[in-house]
C-alpha cells in the first residue's frame, strides 16, 4: 500500500485489512480516535509501534512518556508539527 492509498483509506469507515499494529495505530489516529490508536500499539513490542506510541503521547501532551517511547523506538524525540510527524512515520512504515 502506498502512502496515498493509506491516506485515502481514512475516508473509509473500516480500516484496511492486514495492517500491522503501528499502521493500525496511525490509521485510527488519522480518523481522530486516539484511544483506538493507543490500544493498537500498546501491546506490540516492535520498534515501529514504539515510534507510533511516542507520537501519540507527544500528541497527548505527555513529553516524558513520549520520550520513553522514542527511546524504545530508537528514534530521536520529535519537534516536528504533528501532521508532519504522522506522515513521516506512515511513509517510513509503508516504504513510500
Amino acid at each position: 500500500m502506498s502512502f496515498t492509498e493509506f491516506k485515502a483509506s481514512l475516508d473509509e469507515t473500516s480500516m484496511p485489512a492486514g495492517l500491522r499494529p503501528a499502521l493500525a495505530g496511525l490509521w485510527h489516529d488519522g480518523k481522530g480516535d486516539w484511544g483506538a490508536a493507543h490500544r493498537a500499539v500498546q501491546d506490540d513490542d516492535s520498534a515501529e509501534s514504539a515510534w507510533v506510541h511516542a507520537y501519540l503521547h507527544r500528541k497527548e501532551g505527555d513529553p516524558g512518556n513520549a520520550g520513553y517511547w522514542y527511546t524504545r523506538a530508537g528514534r530521536p524525540n520529535s519537534e516536528a508539527p504533528l501532521a508532519e510527524e504522522w506522515a513521516a512515520i506512515a511513509r517510513t512504515l509503508l516504504g513510500d
